[in-house]
């Protein structure tokens, strides 16, 4: 059972994570072979503020 987890910035509509999490349970179905009915994806949408690579704030 395939897990994807997707973290992106905040500001995608609904529309572009439905389209981006079928494409990718796709993708990963057929690179599994499992069905997709058992493929599972999450995004998580992060406020600006909440990334800080090398402890820096990473702007959009």
């Amino acid at each position: 059972m395939p897990f994807v987890k997707i973290e992106l910035f905040e500001g995608r509509t609904e529309e572009q994570k439905v389209a981006l999490a079928r494409e990718v349970a796709e993708v990963v179905s057929r690179n599994t072979n499992a069905p997709l009915s058992a493929i599972h994806v999450f995004i998580n949408d992060m406020p600006e503020g909440t990334y800080y690579p090398q402890g820096e704030m990473k702007r959009k």
